[in-house]
């Protein structure tokens, strides 16, 4: 009688209709040493429930907000914003043209017009192979489309003929 009714809480268990009492019953029937050999799989959950349930958390919660430096923040962009001033007046008025420029830095700027150029036709490169990449995420994207669209089609299949 007592396992026949220990039977039915479990099936009520695995459907998720347990009351607390029930579940506490169920807890209590596992915590013996003897248990009925059909039903031993669900001995170590129901113990580990048990354990579980007196477990307390000791660690303390700090209820006081983290202060925040905003001061310091605020001297950081003082002090980047006199920086990039101080260069802008140091190198702002020795700017030159074209034609101003010596034959030396003439060269150093033909130089690094040409290494910038090619830098970015390196980067050109890169791009073009991501371009191809976004490309197969796309495809790949439409495939996992239509292979929803089959599932769907399976699910249809086995309501009508009930499998």
């Amino acid at each position: 009688m007592v396992l026949d009714k220990i039977e039915k809480l479990l099936e009520k268990y695995d459907n998720g209709e347990t009351t607390l009492q029930e579940e506490q019953q169920l807890k209590d029937y596992f915590s013996q040493e003897v248990v009925a050999p059909h039903l031993e799989v669900y001995k170590p959950m129901f113990v580990y429930f048990l354990q579980t349930q007196k477990e307390q958390f000791t660690k303390t919660i700090p209820l006081q907000p983290k202060k925040t430096y905003t001061l310091y923040k605020w001297l950081s962009v003082a002090a980047i914003a006199v920086l990039m001033f101080a260069v802008y007046i140091q190198f702002g008025d020795q700017a030159k043209s074209m034609d101003e420029l010596s034959q030396d830095e003439l060269l150093a700027y033909n130089q690094t017009v040409e290494a910038f150029n090619l830098l970015a036709s390196k980067f050109n490169k890169g791009t073009e192979s991501m371009d191809a990449l976004t490309l197969m995420s796309t495809s790949l994207e439409k495939g996992t489309e239509n292979l929803s669209y089959l599932g769907e089609f399976s699910n249809t299949q086995n309501k009508i003929f009930k499998n």
